[in-house]
């Protein structure tokens, strides 16, 4: 059974990405207000992307404090593990790249990355589609293009297509997956039972 991160990422967060394929479709076209329609389309999905996968990656943190919170014998020291584990949390106010997801479960005493590089051995190039997106939101969020090798999408090429953006969903829902599962085994092992 996943965990209720993940069931919404699987159903509202897709269906809110979904109307964003539809739009797209509506506008595409060839004539040149068409294709900056789609061009500003393409930029509000990768945007939306980040931010329904960052969504996602802090619930199952909240719902990994809850676990622990949980197992402890002593209920005084619940709400003082939960606000130790999210104070400073990174996924608060920081994009969901790499190094805040890692970050922020390491505080778990989870090597998020590495687990889930064992878990799938994709995982390595899932997690550098997930930087070029992070790279990407921020570029379209602050309007600064200027970084031409961070946007590099392969070959020099900066035009942001909207199969670039469907290709990091796609790796997006597969770490959403393999995360899920990995952090499950970590609590399942550290609390002595499993989360989900």
């Amino acid at each position: 059974m996943p965990s209720n991160s993940l069931a919404r990422w699987r159903g509202p967060a897709q269906a809110d990405l979904d109307d964003i394929v539809d739009a797209h479709a509506s506008v595409a076209g060839v004539g040149r207000g068409r294709r900056a329609a789609t061009a500003q389309v393409t930029q509000a999905y990768a945007v939306l992307l980040s931010s329904h996968f960052q969504k996602f990656c802090r619930g199952l943190h909240s719902e990994a404090i809850e676990h622990v919170a949980a197992s402890l014998t002593e209920p005084w020291a619940r709400p003082m593990v939960r606000l130790r584990l999210t104070e400073g949390r990174k996924l608060d106010a920081g994009n969901p790249n790499p190094g805040n997801i890692g970050s922020d479960f390491n505080r778990f005493g989870l090597n998020l990355w590495a687990r889930m590089a064992a878990l799938d051995k994709r995982t390595a190039a899932r997690k550098a589609k997930l930087e070029r997106l992070n790279r990407w939101r921020n570029a379209i969020a602050h309007q600064d293009f200027a970084d031409s090798v961070a946007l590099d999408l392969g070959g020099g090429r900066t035009d942001l297509r909207f199969a670039d953006v469907t290709g990091w969903r796609t790796s997006c829902d597969q770490l959403a997956a393999t995360m899920d599962a990995a952090v499950l085994a970590h609590l399942a092992a550290l609390v002595g039972r499993a989360p989900w």
